[in-house]
């Protein structure tokens, strides 16, 4: 038996790497999931929310948004100067939607003006995004 044993041995430093190699054959498979995802935003109506005087200070927009596809569990919304590239704010929260994919935003703008919109629904796998140019109490 002593002989045995050192051969195994032998046979372990004659593998140049010193590890063990294995080797299977068979067939292996393998589940792929297909998710829908969120696969458009439409921004379908603005409204300016009516406030009283000693709530003046800031505009409210409201946004109507839908989507189509999956359903979103988050969205965030970006404002932007006209051109739409320089970002004056950034707002995300989760949301919770049941069952048709409509939903309000609303959100302050500070002074009057021109702004640029971003508004996008996400949720585990994919996001979608709407855009819109808003002029908020006359602005230009």
């Amino acid at each position: 038996s002593d002989s045995d044993s050192s051969a195994i041995v032998e046979s372990m430093e004659d593998n140049p790497d010193g590890g063990c190699h294995i080797y299977r054959n068979g067939f292996y498979g393998s589940g792929i999931s297909v998710v829908e995802g969120i696969l458009e935003v439409n921004i379908i109506q603005m409204m300016s929310v009516q406030m009283t005087a000693s709530q003046a200070e800031n505009s409210l927009v409201d946004f109507v948004v839908t989507c189509q596809g999956s359903l979103p569990t988050d969205v965030c919304t970006v404002v932007s100067d006209p051109t739409c590239q320089v970002s004056k704010s950034v707002v995300c929260d989760p949301i919770v939607i049941s069952d048709e994919c409509l939903l309000t935003i609303r959100r302050s703008f500070e002074k009057p003006g021109t702004y640029c919109v971003n508004i996008t629904l996400g949720d585990d796998t994919s996001q979608a995004l709407a855009s819109a140019l808003i002029s908020v109490n006359g602005g230009e």
